[in-house]
């Protein structure tokens, strides 16, 4: 198995993320979480010269790490947008239709959990942020100080699937009124103390970090439209792979893709051939999960699971 490891991150699935998409050599494929670009260059490594590669992220180092991948390799360019947007601009580009072949890798990727500046993470302190996109929009701390504690509970409960987060809520917005939060490490004991169930192996600021991280981000605001551009923006026999790292993105993309691959739902005493239903896309294979060598080698992988349809 290739494991590629870049700028400290180690790509999941890679191999069968690739199979999956089956590049051909002269097609036109789009990487819509670039990351730090262990996906692109191995999709560039089965490209022939006539292939092209178009990579969106909205983090800005992703777009320095992209940038330097781009001046490297003239067959990839590199986008500062969410894969939300991916119709947007290959319209734009006269490319949409065209593609062979689109790849998200959701969640967040290792660099930035690894970097205690980004505020992503629970287990090394840093400022209150969890911004993919430091320099646009509201950072966690400006939420989280500011927040009703409906909301929070709501976000934490919606998101971080947390079964106690009206207690987490309500202790968020005792402390914020004696001092409001700007760490991660705060934040994370505050929420430590409020979870009177530890879960085996997992720190119980989990799940409420996943559910601001979603939250902030609009990680499946996003991953809503990103499903349907990408099935806008692909060519008939174009596929689509999708790993996802956690339940609600994986439940989103599952129904997502048997819906367009079953058609829309219709009344059973309704007078229909199967052949006038509208289907989109046709499933490839079963969900594909890691295997017992890749977790043991990047346990980060444990949860991940990918999915691939392809165009009708």
């Amino acid at each position: 198995m290739i494991m590629e490891t870049l700028y400290g991150h180690v790509s999941v699935l890679l191999d069968e993320a690739l199979d999956g998409l089956a590049v051909r050599p002269g097609g036109l494929y789009i990487d819509g979480t670039f990351g730090r670009g262990g996906h692109s260059r191995a999709v560039l490594a089965r490209l022939s010269e006539e292939g092209r590669l178009i990579g969106f992220d909205k983090d800005p180092e992703a777009i320095r790490v992209g940038e330097q991948l781009a001046a490297e390799d003239g067959r990839f360019v590199v986008i500062q947008r969410s894969f939300a947007d991916m119709a947007e601009e290959l319209r734009q580009r006269g490319l949409h239709g065209q593609v062979d072949g689109v790849l998200l890798d959701l969640g967040v990727s290792s660099p930035q959990l690894d970097d205690a500046e980004r505020g992503f993470s629970f287990m090394q302190d840093g400022p209150l942020d969890m911004r993919m996109d430091p320099t646009s929009g509201q950072s966690a701390a400006e939420w989280i100080n500011s927040a009703a504690e409906e909301d929070i509970a709501t976000v934490l409960k919606e998101y971080g699937e947390e079964r106690f987060s009206k207690r987490m809520a309500r202790a968020v917005v005792t402390r914020r009124a004696q001092q409001p939060f700007s760490r991660t490490g705060d934040l994370a004991e505050v929420l430590k103390e409020a979870n009177p169930a530890w879960e085996k192996h997992k720190h119980p600021a989990t799940r409420a970090f996943q559910g601001i991280r979603i939250f902030i981000n609009r990680e499946l605001d996003d991953l809503a439209d990103g499903l349907k551009a990408a099935l806008d923006v692909l060519a008939p026999g174009g596929r689509l792979a999708v790993i996802s790292f956690h339940s609600l993105e994986d439940r989103m993309v599952k129904l997502f893709m048997r819906r367009e691959a079953k058609g829309a739902p219709l009344p059973r005493d309704l007078p229909i051939r199967d052949a006038d239903i509208q289907v989109s896309i046709n499933l490839v294979g079963k969900a594909i999960k890691p295997s017992a060598t890749e977790v043991a080698g990047n346990p980060r992988a444990r949860s991940a699971v990918l999915r691939i349809a392809e165009k009708r």
